[in-house]
């Protein structure tokens, strides 16, 4: 990368301030959390993101739009003829393309989502962002972080730089303690999750508090109660970065309300899935893929369950074959009427219908095949009590492909 990044000018050198996000869960939240308070104070952001839903140009927001297919082909092109034949992956070559486009083009701040890790990820070639945020570090891509904890939160806490405020979200204390001797060992100032900065709700009302200065602010708009200490990061990175920014106060209360950020709980509104069901019924989309995003999805379909105990819930699951459907899964016993399971299609890494729906059985959790989303749709729709949900849930592959062929 950074060879490449020499060979084009050192774009990565001329960027407007970053906010660079690593983390496990919730990463891409508190992106879209960060990018939305800071447009609402009418600063232009620039994001990069990953992996895309349904367009790869989702992955490249210039000054708050999407980079169009023209722009992408030349800024891509330019970067595969200076990188002429040296082996390169696809993400390496298209973030080299993303920091060029953003050198480019004016804003006043860059929000970067880490692909994989951190300490090795192609988008630590920044030297000296405004802040490293670090979500909730958890368990996933164990062939390549390492298969503990503390592993994978040192490869998280790769992208802390000396004097660079890391702003630290909910953490396992084990991750914690890994992030805290990386950030002693290279000097990088911390602003942790209940020392520094904390959130609560109160009622329809989100308590965040900073330095001893406490603000009331709205309920954040993504559902879930894990957004909540995914907004409350994202708030804090704000504060962090304040004075690097132009003069416009952080509208922090319209941003919470503005933010979006597709197959995170989302509710479909539209689309031919719509008539599998009745009116009365909902379709939810959810794109968390292993143990603790299990947890965080089977808590709030809990909350459903004690709003409406009568009320059915039905799960269709798709995931890839290198994450842990057991684990995931066993947060969902006793929580929902059925488990349908499908493979994903066009997916060559999908666990099969088969072995996921073996994988339910396993985690206590009684699941049949289904040929489609579609089909298993129908078939969770044929329940004739009022008021039913229906969530399809477990790969952002699989919920790519629902927004593409149902959004």
């Amino acid at each position: 990368m950074q060879g490449l990044l020499d060979a084009l000018g050192n774009p990565e050198r001329a960027l407007p301030p970053v906010i660079h996000v690593a983390g496990t869960n919730g990463k891409g939240s508190t992106c879209a959390y960060t990018r939305a308070i800071l447009e609402a104070a009418g600063h232009r952001v620039h994001a990069y993101t990953s992996p895309h839903l349904v367009r790869f140009n989702e992955r490249i927001v210039l000054a708050g739009r999407e980079i169009d297919d023209p722009s992408f082909a030349e800024i891509l092109e330019e970067c595969e003829a200076v990188n002429a034949d040296a082996p390169i992956t696809l993400f390496e070559i298209t973030t080299a393309a993303a920091l060029l486009a953003f050198a480019r083009t004016p804003a006043d701040a860059l929000v970067l989502e880490v692909g994989l890790g951190g300490r090795f990820d192609a988008t630590n070639v920044v030297g000296r962002p405004a802040a490293a945020a670090i979500a909730p570090v958890s368990i996933d891509h164990q062939q390549y972080l390492g298969d503990t904890l503390e592993l994978i939160a040192f490869e998280k806490a790769g992208i802390l730089k000396p004097g660079v405020p890391g702003v630290i979200g909910i953490q396992d204390p084990r991750a914690l303690a890994v992030i805290e001797a990386r950030a002693a060992e290279v000097g990088a100032p911390l602003t942790r999750w209940g020392r520094e900065f904390s959130a609560r709700l109160e009622g329809e009302r989100l308590v965040f508090e900073m330095d001893g200065v406490r603000e009331t602010l709205p309920r954040p708009a993504l559902p879930g109660a894990h957004q909540i200490g995914n907004a409350a990061l994202a708030l804090a990175v704000c504060r962090t970065v304040a004075a690097e920014l132009a003069n416009a106060p952080v509208d922090r209360a319209r941003g919470l309300l503005s933010a979006t950020w597709p197959a995170r709980l989302q509710r479909l509104t539209r689309g031919p899935l719509l008539a599998r069901v009745r009116p009365d019924w909902s379709l939810w989309l959810d794109g968390g893929h292993n143990e603790d995003a299990g947890r965080a999805i089977g808590e709030h379909v809990a909350g459903w369950r004690r709003a409406d105990p009568e009320a059915p819930v039905h799960l269709i699951l798709g995931m890839l074959n290198t994450k842990d459907p057991r684990g995931y899964l066993r947060h969902f016993a006793g929580l929902v009427d059925s488990v349908a399971t499908v493979t994903i299609p066009g997916e060559q890494a999908s666990l099969s219908a088969e072995d996921a729906a073996a994988a339910a059985r396993d985690a206590g959790v009684p699941a049949t095949t289904a040929a489609s989303v579609a089909e298993a749709v129908a078939r969770a729709g044929a329940d004739p009590r009022p008021g039913g949900r229906v969530l399809i849930a477990g790969s952002l592959y699989l919920a790519g492909k629902v927004l593409a062929d149902h959004g």
